[in-house]
């Protein structure tokens, strides 16, 4: 027999996971319309409706996060392989002090486009919750897909999720 404070604790519980399940539902649902941005880059200005016509992978990162050092090296890769086929990889950097971002990517290279939003106002957008999160975004400007995080095993679902996306593998 469970005793009261167990079974409050239990109701909590409870209360807690839908509150948890009601808010980790993404702001973006699959289809919806990609939210548009416009962020200085460190090639200039990065607006999401230029990219218009491409597949675009944006990616949220920033300087203290392990695990976007280790997304860097892929997404070049990504950029390299399927670029030509119309995907555009788009890193928008979370960093309040740009040179945190600066010393990163002298580090750890990007061959895509960077993008700065240190008021957090395009994850917000987006719905994202944590570093690094990335959106996937049809030619027709709508959500395909999205992922949280990054590891070595996702390397291959993220890449068959693009290649479909493309039209199949080539």
């Amino acid at each position: 027999m469970m005793g009261a404070r167990t079974t409050r604790m239990l109701r909590m519980a409870v209360v807690l996971a839908a509150a948890l399940e009601a808010t980790s539902a993404s702001a973006l649902d699959q289809g919806a319309a990609a939210p548009q941005f416009d962020l200085p880059g460190k090639d200039g200005t990065v607006q999401l409706a230029k990219f218009q016509g491409k597949l675009v992978y944006v990616d949220f990162w920033a300087s203290w996060c392990g695990p976007c050092r280790q997304s860097f090296p892929w997404m070049n890769e990504m950029q390299a392989k399927y670029g030509a086929r119309g995907l555009q990889v788009v890193g928008v950097n979370l960093d309040a002090k740009s040179d945190d971002a600066r010393r990163f990517l002298a580090e750890t290279p990007a061959r895509f486009t960077i993008a700065f939003d240190p008021a957090g106002a395009t994850p917000r957008a987006y719905g994202i919750k944590g570093m690094p999160s990335s959106v996937l975004v049809g030619p027709d400007g709508k959500v395909l897909y999205q992922h949280a995080g990054f590891k070595a095993a996702d390397r291959a679902e993220l890449e068959h999720v693009i290649q479909k996306a493309l039209g199949g593998a080539k």
